[in-house]
């Protein structure tokens, strides 16, 4: 069975390993489906570097270091290289659709394995929801499971109403 991918932006991992409420409220439920067998959370390899500081926020604190690489090494996480050919499109979503450096990267990344929702709290790629790129059309938005997902206990059987 084929499993939900969903590509996620660095700051949704930090919010979720820096116990943001805000953001564990909205990333929780996500992880656990992944966990759980039904969702494959992809992410850029910059992003295990970027998640120790983003501009504007907290730096990870250093006593994380073994979680942080474990986490990063788990079977529901795909982490998958920056090559020349996503940093060539990274280039081009920059120019193409002024999103910033890094989070151009995570786009083309996206955009090169096909993932079709790329969850994030960045607002302005939030606002770039529904880019066309290289015929893939990505949608952008804060991480959520999807309805069907929400039915599904623990398990994977359907909750009883």
């Amino acid at each position: 069975m084929a499993r939900d991918q969903f590509y996620w932006d660095a700051n949704a991992f930090v919010g979720f390993l820096n116990g943001e409420a805000d953001k564990v409220s909205l990333c929780e439920p996500v992880l656990k489906q992944a966990q759980n067998g039904h969702i494959l959370i992809v992410t850029s390899a910059l992003t295990i570097a970027e998640v120790l500081f983003i501009k504007g926020g907290k730096k990870l604190d250093p006593s994380k270091r073994g979680k942080i690489e474990k986490f990063f090494r788990a079977d529901y996480i795909s982490v998958k290289n920056v090559t020349r050919a996503i940093s060539e499109l990274a280039r081009d979503v920059f120019w193409d659709f002024n999103i910033d450096p890094k989070d151009a990267v995570h786009v083309a990344t996206a955009v090169m394995f096909k993932v079709p929702i790329l969850h994030t709290f960045d607002v302005p790629l939030l606002g770039k929801n529904g880019l066309v790129i290289n015929g893939h059309s990505l949608k952008v938005e804060k991480p959520k499971i999807p309805h069907q997902l929400e039915l599904l206990d623990k398990s994977g059987e359907a909750k009883e109403n």
